[in-house]
């Protein structure tokens, strides 16, 4: 069953507060939560920093908003502040790296399967191969640098092993861009996806940008350096699935029909009760900023919001395991390369692209460096890299 999104007007906007102890809450445990609920945190934490990202841009434009959007934007921080701060200590950085690559590659694989768009779905397993080495190349930094295993975190939802090489997904700009979807034609179920992928890669994006110089070792510092870039590209390409032509209130209606969407998600499957009541909490705040946005809308555009969301919120994204799929998904198209806006076989590919990559990789690859001689097996925590390639 799904939410009707116009039924439910949520928690007025004057009564969304917060204490500093609420948004410093207790977090989530390594092991004794499911991995879901991490893949949860992490993905709302990028729906909610998008929120502010675009609330933020879209007040440098216009006047007239700029007070709702304020009012709004200041619950979203702290909305994002309260998600967020459930990521504890007994997380390393590059342990939350491989909790981001988690959520890349389920969620990327989760709506690649909804998605109604066969171009748009192309397009997410496309960037959901190349995630999927990012875990691998990661995991072989976690065995290098904490000696342990990167499924301590993944719980056996996710396979580690090498997806389209990392090395190979460098290209040049114009081949990161994509079709963008039209606004008066796709299904909002389309819009939100769109809108879903390019908030969580964003996120990632700016994780690995803060987080890769902190990182003494000199592969580290290298690999967080490539992966990021490529981050860049996985931005680059998801936002250019958006219809240029929306309006400021049109992205905003929708910013918000998605974190509803992903918060009424998170209620359905979330195991953990306390963790529940705060999705269900968070889910009556954005029902209350969509309805005083799609007030905004019906007021300034004289169109029914209905017409651009929908009345029911899709069928929720699917957090569970997407392994079969994705190894489907690894045997068939691990070979495309973007020309254009389209998907080529390897022979095809863009020469400026190849030229791009071979400079960029002159003076070596840090993510076959950091992955030369790994091969994941269970339990290799307790094993050195030489009683693992003995074995």
């Amino acid at each position: 069953m799904t939410l009707a999104l116009f039924e439910d007007r949520g928690t007025p906007l004057n009564q969304q507060r917060f204490t500093w102890r609420e948004l410093a809450g207790k977090p989530i445990s390594k092991l004794d939560d499911d991995a879901f609920t991490r893949v949860r945190v992490i993905l709302m934490n990028g729906i909610e920093t998008e929120a502010l990202r675009f609330s933020h841009a879209a007040a440098r434009f216009n006047l007239e908003f700029r007070r709702p959007l304020a009012e709004i934007r200041r619950v979203e921080q702290h909305q994002a502040t309260m998600v967020n701060w459930l990521l504890g200590a007994d997380h390393s950085p590059l342990e939350t790296t491989i909790g981001y690559e988690q959520v890349a590659i389920e969620i990327t694989a989760a709506l690649a399967q909804q998605e109604p768009d066969p171009y748009l779905a192309q397009v997410y397993r496309f960037g959901l191969l190349e995630d999927f080495d990012h875990m691998y190349r990661y995991s072989a930094l976690l065995d290098r640098l904490e000696g342990k295993d990167s499924n301590n975190i993944l719980q056996s939802y996710t396979d580690v092993l090498p997806g389209r090489p990392t090395v190979v997904e460098h290209r040049a700009p114009e081949n990161d861009l994509r079709r963008p979807f039209d606004r008066k034609t796709a299904a909002p179920l389309t819009k939100l996806n769109a809108l879903t992928l390019t908030a969580s890669e964003h996120q990632t994006h700016d994780y690995y940008m803060n987080i890769g110089p902190l990182f003494a070792d000199p592969v580290a510092r290298q690999l967080y350096a490539e992966i990021a870039s490529i981050e860049e590209q996985h931005v680059t390409q998801y936002e250019s699935l958006l219809d240029p032509s929306q309006s400021l209130l049109e992205n905003w209606l929708l910013h918000e029909a998605m974190e509803a969407y992903l918060y009424y998600s998170c209620v359905q499957q979330e195991p953990n009760p306390r963790i529940k009541a705060m999705w269900e909490r968070m889910l009556s705040y954005e029902l209350g900023h969509f309805h005083m946005v799609a007030e905004l809308f019906k007021k300034h555009e004289r169109q029914d919001p209905q017409e651009i969301v929908g009345e029911r919120l899709p069928e929720p994204v699917k957090f569970e395991s997407q392994r079969e799929f994705v190894r489907a998904t690894l045997a068939q198209e691990v070979d495309l390369r973007p020309s254009g806006h389209d998907f080529v076989g390897l022979e095809q590919e863009p020469q400026r692209s190849i030229e791009y990559r071979n400079h960029m990789n002159s003076e070596g690859s840090p993510s076959e460096t950091v992955a030369a001689g790994y091969t994941w097996r269970p339990g290799t925590e307790v094993l050195t890299r030489a009683q693992v390639r003995a074995a």
